[in-house]
């Protein structure tokens, strides 16, 4: 992904080395990856710093990809037409967000606003299927478990909305 704002990994390396790894570790996409697979991961993986209050992504936009979260707080909104805006999660050092956009480029359902200056990892699409052609196994791997995240999330629904029937 040749975009500016983003900068390879690779150019920090040295510094942050650590920082990404224990970020990249903790998100259980990547958990069961052993080191050659996460080397393989910090290859493709982007960082930038946003500033208080810049848009990580907007309502609408297209799915480019997941963030992670190495330090700071995102607010991840729900924005009407009127310009009103209703927070719906704030994450934090250690939290992913986006992950279904590595699978679709649907539009965004949501904005995801950077609440504190922020240091973010993404793991963009286009690397994500690069990495599925070069690497099936890894890639392979990776897809697994993000199903298995998509489908705990989608157990976890069900059972609210049986909740919320019950009322």
């Amino acid at each position: 992904m040749s975009n500016p704002i983003w900068e390879a990994v690779e150019s920090r390396k040295s510094k942050t080395a650590d920082d990404i790894f224990k970020a990249l570790k903790n998100v259980p996409i990547f958990s069961e990856l052993n080191p050659r697979e996460m080397n393989e991961i910090e290859k493709i993986i982007h960082r930038r710093e946003y500033k208080k209050g810049e848009p990580i992504f907007r309502m609408g936009d297209p799915g480019l990809g997941m963030y992670i979260i190495i330090k700071g707080l995102v607010n991840i909104v729900e924005e009407d037409e009127a310009g009103n805006t209703t927070t719906l999660a704030v994450l934090k050092d250690g939290a992913f967000f986006g992950d279904l956009a590595l699978l679709d480029e649907a539009p965004r359902s949501a904005s995801a606003i950077a609440d504190d200056d922020s240091d973010i990892l993404g793991f963009f699409r286009p690397d994500f299927l690069d990495l599925l052609y070069r690497k099936s196994k890894l890639g392979i791997k990776i897809l697994f478990s993000l199903a298995k995240i998509i489908g705990e999330r989608l157990r976890r629904t069900n059972e609210q909305l049986a909740v919320l029937k019950k009322k």
